[in-house]
């Protein structure tokens, strides 16, 4: 088998999909890998690691995507890589396609097949490989959005940890999975009022029981998201259903109520957002300002931190890339219901029902 590994190429992306320790890991189990000059490089890894690890370092992507039986990315291919993919490829990555209506197309038409890193399952049913970036993206949104608040950069000018005498800052998290309950813990650490919504009462208790009581929960209902939403200076949506597009669940009356300068983080972004008013930014140009509140909705988040995001994702990965070296692609997939479950296209269709509903293939 060999392993393609592309550089990045999405506006301020600074992951790799491969670290030397899991190259020399896959060599060792007798890939071969062909990784894109420079690739390693925003994350603190350089191409003589990767050569001493046993890859052969190629000068353009065309050459790794040309070459490769699997191709491993961290994000998405983009349209600039469209045409590269190639029939009977495997892709292993984030698709979203939920949210990436032409990049089904392709994947389809190009017969690739597109095992999604957020829809691979462990054996409790969890997502192994959405875990390790929704809590680098939950604990991101407080430090984001505090900053955010500041007056220089047109938030209302509070300090979510306040001091002796004034009022915290109030953080409102809508969704209380992996990305909700890291933000809760990184608002509480910074001294904020903290209020937590979700449908899952499991979840609520559990939060409950770990900040007995410095963090206020609610069930996610209309009535409470739109009196939690209109008091909040920090707002993160963090709503999350596997594969499928994100529910709206803050209306635009409700943004319009908020104080000017408030801040709204929508993590569920990769999915389309839970906030009718967001939409994509990029690292570029991460906000803008509607009904006078700041709107944070960067796709590739954890790249701000490139060297933790990659460590951690490719901790998560590393078990699931040496399966598909060690049995191959097929018996991998027929061997491991949890990796199977990552296929979103195949044979110039898509398997993933969220997915398939999500764009009108069902």
């Amino acid at each position: 088998m060999l392993i393609g590994v592309p550089k990045e190429i999405k506006i301020g992306e600074t992951r790799v999909s491969m670290t030397p320790s899991l190259c020399r890991r896959c060599v060792s189990l007798g890939a071969k890998v062909l990784i894109e000059k420079t690739a390693g490089q925003s994350a603190g890894f350089t191409d003589a690691e990767y050569r001493a690890a046993g890859a052969t370092i190629a000068p353009t992507a065309k050459k790794v995507w040309a070459a490769a039986d699997l191709i491993l990315k961290v994000k998405e291919p983009l349209p600039a890589e469209y045409s590269l993919m190639r029939a009977g490829q495997t892709l292993f990555t984030y698709l979203h396609l939920a949210a990436g209506p032409e990049l089904a197309k392709v994947l389809l038409k190009k017969r690739v097949l597109g095992i999604s890193y957020e829809t691979v399952e462990a054996a409790d049913g969890s997502f192994p490989l959405l875990k390790p970036m929704s809590q680098i993206a939950g604990r991101l949104s407080i430090q984001i959005g505090a900053y955010r608040l500041q007056s220089q950069l047109g938030g209302s000018g509070v300090l979510l940890g306040g001091i002796p005498g004034t009022m915290p800052g109030h953080v409102v998290v809508i969704g209380a999975g992996n990305s909700g309950a890291h933000a809760v813990q990184m608002a509480v650490g910074m001294g904020a009022r903290v209020t937590v919504l979700d449908l899952d009462t499991r979840k609520l208790e559990a939060l409950d029981a770990e900040y007995r009581g410095r963090v206020v929960t609610l069930m996610s209902n209309p009535a409470n998201i739109e009196a939690e939403v209109a008091d909040a200076d920090l707002l993160i949506g963090a709503v999350l259903i596997p594969a499928a597009k994100a529910p709206i669940v803050v209306s635009r009356a409700m943004v319009q109520r908020m104080r000017p300068g408030s801040v709204i983080v929508d993590i569920a972004i990769d999915q389309g957002g839970c906030v009718e008013t967001i939409r994509p930014t990029s690292h570029e140009k991460p906000t803008y300002q509607e009904h006078g509140v700041i709107h944070y909705a960067v796709p590739n988040m954890p790249a701000l931190v490139g060297r933790t995001s990659t460590m951690g994702l490719t901790q998560a990965t590393e078990p699931f890339v040496t399966l598909l070296v060690q049995k191959g692609v097929e018996r991998a997939l027929a061997e491991h219901k949890g990796l199977a479950k990552g296929v979103n296209t195949r044979d110039g269709k898509i398997t993933y029902d969220a997915v398939a509903k999500a764009l009108g293939y069902s």
